[in-house]
């Protein structure tokens, strides 16, 4: 890397931020398996994406999720986007895949995204109910 891209990086990120990009989308914020449980319990669940392989999904899952792998999300984002408007947590094995899918979800005009901390290994960790 030479002397010029650091700065060039920052520049681009300052932009980003400037531009207002990075404040019109919540995605980043997060939710605990608990408070997703709660929430769950209380019948004011967010729309849940399990963004894993059906075999994944088929092995257990939070309840009430819906399964879509994240590479289909961009073929399937029809059968969600009538969500738009309402809070969606996503969630993987680890946080890779749920990221990338968090990244389309913006794309598509999502603006209420929010990352279950821990994904899926955390909510077992947690012992927290799944459905299978």
């Amino acid at each position: 890397m030479n002397n010029k891209q650091p700065l060039l990086i920052a520049l681009l990120l300052s932009m980003i931020v400037l531009s207002g990009l990075s404040s019109v989308v919540e995605a980043g914020d997060t939710i605990t398996g608990q408070q997703l449980l709660s929430r769950i319990e209380q019948h004011s669940a967010p729309l849940i994406l399990d963004v894993r392989s059906p075999r994944e999904y088929a092995e257990g899952h939070v309840p009430g999720a819906i399964n879509i792998p994240h590479k289909r999300l961009q073929q399937r984002i029809d059968e969600i986007m009538p969500h738009k408007q309402r809070e969606i947590t996503v969630y993987c094995e680890a946080g890779v895949r749920a990221a990338y899918t968090e990244d389309i979800l913006v794309q598509a005009g999502f603006k209420k995204i929010l990352h279950l901390e821990g994904d899926m290994r955390g909510w077992r960790a947690a012992k927290l109910p799944q459905e299978h």
